[in-house]
């Protein structure tokens, strides 16, 4: 038995005194398991006390116990970063001025490594910099669906798929928690929009929710570990999926037996008795009765706080279904901040900026290089125009919470200086204005971007650079402004803003050289496509923007970056959009408030398989990604397991570096039921193989298919089913590049 007053100053240390005040110390076993430990802490805590942890204290913090030496537990926003330190009561930041941090990119881009090896080092690295700022919790990875490309947040989440999101949100959720820190997976589910987005009632059915919606947050509660969840602000099936009985008593509770606390958005509760009963575990951030928008101290009146504890009191409730919460919070809690065994955690540190830089690099696209035009070569270039105002437009500030207060950011123009700007002159012009304010909480980047030229001046300029120079490099896409990838906005349209389209047209017809390279967390119109010889997909890359994509441009990083999600030429070729009802419909919920009904139409055809049951032909598709060598895919075999009760293949596939630089290959296995008693996907992702090749090397990859990769989910017997008879392993370089197939039969 140990006196847990190291815990004690230790909150001290931390500016906790004012929580351990004048408090009788008691004694906690820590000698034991945490389940025993969480029993001992329940077993000693008043009623008070368990109503005190289950709610939040202040914007990002819950008071923990501090009679039992059990310490507050602190949140921060993420998952590109560790959120600068805000106000007790306020959003906007507490002027601290050793809080800012690494800027990771985007976890689009993080998802177009298509590497699994860097999802791990994503997480261990941003969870080091949450450990070394003492945060329990960090809120993310979000691993919501791609089902349109207007949702603002898409540049948070991992792409169309479920199984790529589900693979790469597995090691993230590793990487961040090896440094006890827990994440908070987001947003559980269907938070595929953000327009509409407290009163968004998505209309699903069983099928679709299980093969799509679901798998990658499966993946990461049970492959992944992951201690804590957080529910969308959005309905489903009229109750709010914070505390939506389906989703997190029947599902994550229940058939998955996750044992870890679900955390509430903020603001996205509204009701007591449903949050009691509905799964909901912690609230944070709700704009109750006392509390609307900045108002202090009234965090007692919260929907689990007072109004729980009285209802408690008054018999409405039992202590049986508080202490399931409480258990889980405590459970959260010896996980992360009672952890002694946490490693101190680093913040900007170099390894950290040289993973910034790495996982940049391996994500950017490469979507199309019509003769070769990249890399740069001197031997064919002396001048570079530089055009654009994302080549000089910080990122890391904007976008909703999960803006940054960066320790730098290194811009597409200085990244581009410093790389050629012993070997080429630059020059470099506007050619437009988007967004010229840079401040988001009361962090500011302090660029001024303004610029009185009109329209033609712009243009007039920039095409004037264009002609004088042996290539043009066009900087333009999105910027994390309302409805260009942000939260709480959607976009009104796939069209790039403010008049690029026509921009990018007049600069292709003043230089044949033009290198298109756009920046966003998302796919836009590209109706220039064909006029233009070459086009990178660049994202938002955080701290090492300028570096990564100046490595890319140069070639001393061969593109190795897939695309996560299809490229649609318009919505038309998106079902969401072609079958849907999207922002949806009018309607009521179950307390006569005002909601929009959302039907999902398309059901499991999200993305290629829409495509490809429509044959349609994007702009680019589902896993396109080129490189400055070639790869030769051999004949791929399937050979069942020897001694096997079930039925395990294991599908090869040699492939060789054709070209003659060192380059990685993304190698994608898609399954096809040749005949199936229901309809299902032309194909649909099972494998995917990042290889590293050197010139004329050939390596074999190998996939193992087992039960899981075959089955669908049957709604009427609510099992997975998987049906005998012939299937086919289809590999691929994308989901429209099949370069190889091999048949085989399940018995």
């Amino acid at each position: 038995m140990k006196l847990i007053n190291l815990l004690a100053a230790a909150a001290l240390m931390m500016g906790f005194a004012h929580t351990m005040a004048a408090q009788t110390p008691v004694y906690l076993d820590d000698s034991k398991s945490i389940e025993e430990r969480v029993e001992d802490a329940l077993s000693k805590m008043t009623l008070e006390e368990k109503i005190g942890i289950i709610h939040a204290q202040s914007k990002f913090s819950a008071p923990g116990v501090p009679r039992l030496g059990i310490p507050e537990l602190w949140c921060t926003d993420g998952p590109m970063g560790v959120r600068p330190e805000v106000l007790w009561d306020e959003w906007e930041q507490a002027s601290w001025t050793n809080d800012s941090c690494t800027a990771f990119p985007s976890l689009t881009c993080l998802a177009a490594t298509w590497n699994t090896d860097m999802a791990n080092l994503y997480g261990k690295s941003i969870g080091e910099e949450a450990r070394f700022r003492n945060k329990a919790v960090l809120l993310g990875p979000g691993i919501n669906i791609y089902r349109t490309p207007l949702c603002g947040r898409n540049f948070e989440y991992l792409g169309e798929d479920p199984y790529l999101s589900g693979k790469m949100a597995t090691d993230y959720v590793k990487g961040v928690q090896d440094n006890g820190v827990a994440v908070c997976v987001k947003h559980f589910a269907l938070n595929n929009n953000e327009i509409n987005r407290h009163t968004s009632n998505p209309i699903v059915d069983d099928r679709t929710l299980y093969e799509i919606y679901l798998p990658a947050f499966k993946a990461a509660a049970l492959d992944g570990g992951a201690w804590s969840f957080m529910g969308g602000y959005n309905l489903f099936r009229g109750e709010h999926a914070s505390y939506n009985p389906i989703l997190m008593n029947d599902i994550l509770k229940g058939e998955w037996g996750w044992d870890g606390a679900v955390i509430s958005d903020w603001g996205a509760v509204h009701d007591t008795e449903t949050a009691v009963t509905g799964g909901l575990d912690m609230e944070f951030g709700s704009w109750t009765d006392g509390l609307s928008n900045g108002r202090s101290n009234a965090y007692d009146n919260y929907w689990l706080a007072n109004p729980y504890l009285n209802g408690i009191k008054e018999g409405k409730f039992t202590e049986d279904e508080l202490d399931d919460k409480v258990r889980r919070v405590l459970r959260l809690t010896f996980r992360t901040a009672m952890n002694r065994n946490r490693p101190w955690g680093s913040m900007v540190s170099d390894e950290h900026i040289a993973a910034c830089r790495k996982i940049g690099g391996e994500g950017i696209v490469l979507l199309k290089n019509q003769n070769d035009l990249l890399p740069i070569s001197p031997e064919k270039v002396k001048k570079i125009a530089v055009i654009g105002e994302n080549a000089i437009k910080m990122m890391t500030v904007g976008g909703g919470s999960s803006s940054l207060k960066a320790a730098y950011e290194i811009t597409p123009l200085e990244g581009i200086k410093k790389r050629f700007g012993k070997d080429f002159e630059i020059v470099y012009e506007r050619g437009y204005v988007g967004d010229t304010l840079g401040e988001y909480n009361g962090v500011k980047t302090n660029q001024d971007l303004r610029d009185f030229r009109s329209v033609a001046e712009l243009t007039d300029a920039a095409v004037k650079a264009a002609k004088d120079a042996d290539i043009v490099l066009y900087f333009g896409g999105l910027n994390k402004a309302d409805h260009n990838d942000a939260e709480d906005s959607d976009r009104l349209s796939m069209e790039l803003p403010y008049g690029q389209d026509a921009l990018i047209k007049a600069l292709a017809k003043a230089n044949k050289n033009l290198v298109v390279v756009n920046i966003s967390g998302t796919g836009v119109a590209m109706p220039w496509a064909d006029e233009v010889p070459a086009i990178l997909q660049a994202w938002y890359l955080g701290n090492e923007t300028g570096n990564a994509i100046a490595d890319v441009l140069s070639g001393d990083v061969n593109p190795s970056g897939k695309l996560p999600y299809t490229y649609y030429a318009d919505l038309m070729q998106c079902g969401a959009h072609k079958l849907g009802e999207y922002p949806g419909t009018p309607a009521k919920d179950k307390f006569g408030n005002d909601i929009f009904d959302m039907p999902y139409n398309e059901g499991i055809y999200v993305g290629y398989r829409f495509i490809d049951k429509n044959n349609l032909k994007p702009t680019f598709p589902f896993g396109h990604g080129l490189s400055y060598t070639t790869f030769k895919y051999g004949k791929a075999s399937v050979d069942k397991a020897q001694g096997s009760k079930n039925d395990k293949f294991t599908v090869s596939v040699p492939v060789t570096n054709t070209g003659k630089r060192a380059g990685s290959e993304v190698v994608e296995l898609y399954i096809h039921d040749s005949k199936a008693s229901v309809d299902r996907p032309e194909k649909e992702l099972k494998g995917f193989s990042k290889v590293f090749l050197q010139p004329g090397e050939t390596k074999t990859v190998t996939f193992e298919i087992t039960e899981p990769d075959l089955s669908f989910f049957d709604a009427d017997k609510h099992a997975w089913v998987c049906e005998p008879g012939d299937f086919e392993a289809l590999i691929g370089a994308s989901s429209a590049d099949i370069r190889s197939k091999a048949k085989f039969t399940v018995h």
